[in-house]
């Protein structure tokens, strides 16, 4: 026996059902309540990559203080063509000792949040814990900001005999990527390319890599383990993978052995990718160089100085480049009792400091991103 089809049209088709009572006075929208996930989501950022290559210093933590000093001893002078060779009979002459002191300055740094008792009690999720996740990233780049600006800026170089003084300080190295050839020669496809200038740099490439290399191991900079370590931005690295001799991270011959954020390795040099890397020669406009790289970068152009605001500032580094002086580890601390209790305050707060301890110890790489024209 077949069943009558249900009033206002079938099962499996709705044309024929009215409408006319979702709309109007009798609508039931108060009954479709909008629903919220439990996933809680947060916007992309970068995570630690400079922190981790600082020199630990904790002497603040034990003694009072806001200034770490540091001496460093300048070598003594060799004869290039005797050496040390002495004379029967003559007695050794001899030669004071020179030095030269850095400094690190620590002070404070923090961030703090405050939400309400009435925001506690109606929210879905949990806030205060969501904001202390949120303070920890704060945290994390703040950390890693200022790692990386200490990288930029000026150091003092070795053979600087005195006191401290910031005027002492100069730039770092700087190498700028290569631009490929523009006709084939007797050496192609081997040929290394042009030096780019500050106007016109070329591509993070073997050649230019192999030129940061050259700064550093002429210097006699000791490197990480048995490698140098260099920050691009992901623009830099899209160049960089499309040479065979570049190493993935994944082709590794010993899985698992790596650094945070590492991607491959290229000879002796390891490269970590992040998005901290700045923009620009100076990161602002070409008549207000930063970190003090100056005008004797690029005389070819009629102002002296003309920088690529499209390049970007790979940084290399060898061991013992920056300090990380600590004088209060990083804390998450309650706001106490405010109002009666009526809002609730969350905060991460600690005293650290950083600076450059070899100036000698870094190159900044200004090359061009994208894959190479």
């Amino acid at each position: 026996m077949a069943y009558p089809t249900p009033q206002g049209g079938s099962i499996t088709g709705t044309t024929a059902i009215s409408s006319s009572g979702y709309g109007g006075a009798d609508a039931l929208t108060p009954a479709i309540q909008q629903i919220w996930s439990k996933e809680i989501l947060f916007q992309a950022m970068p995570v630690l990559r400079f922190e981790q290559f600082a020199v630990k210093k904790t002497e603040l933590g034990v003694q009072p203080g806001l200034t770490i000093n540091f001496m460093r001893y300048n070598n003594l002078t060799v004869d290039e063509n005797d050496g040390a060779n002495l004379s029967e009979g003559v007695r050794m002459d001899p030669v004071a000792l020179s030095a030269s002191q850095i400094q690190i300055t620590v002070s404070e740094n923090g961030q703090a949040v405050a939400v309400t008792e009435l925001l506690l009690n109606a929210a879905f999720d949990d806030v205060m814990a969501s904001s202390s996740r949120l303070l920890g990233r704060h945290m994390a780049q703040s950390m890693d900001i200022q790692a990386r600006n200490t990288l930029y800026s000026k150091g003092i170089p070795f053979g600087t005999s005195g006191a401290y003084n910031p005027n002492n300080a100069v730039a770092p190295s700087v190498v700028f990527g290569r631009t490929a050839a523009s006709t084939r020669g007797a050496i192609s496809p081997y040929d290394a390319g042009t030096v780019g200038t500050a106007s016109a740099p070329g591509y993070l490439s073997p050649a230019a890599i192999k030129d940061a290399v050259e700064v550093l191991a002429g210097q006699n900079i000791p490197r990480l383990g048995d490698t140098y370590v260099c920050f691009v931005h992901p623009s830099q690295s899209r160049s960089l993978r499309d040479w065979p001799e570049f190493i993935e991270v994944t082709k590794y011959a010993a899985p698992g052995n790596f650094m945070l954020g590492e991607i491959g390795r290229l000879y002796d040099v390891v490269f970590i990718e992040t998005t901290q890397v700045k923009k620009g020669l100076d990161a602002t406009s070409a008549t207000a160089p930063l970190y003090g790289f100056g005008s004797t970068l690029d005389t070819s152009g009629s102002a002296g100085f003309q920088e690529n605001a499209n390049a970007y500032n790979a940084i290399m580094i060898g061991d013992n480049a920056f300090g990380h002086a600590i004088a209060l580890p990083v804390e998450l601390r309650d706001g106490g009792v405010i109002d009666f209790g009526r809002e609730h305050g969350l905060a991460w707060y600690a005293i650290w400091g950083f600076g450059v301890i070899t100036h000698e110890s870094r190159v900044v790489l200004n090359t061009l991103g994208g894959a190479i024209s």
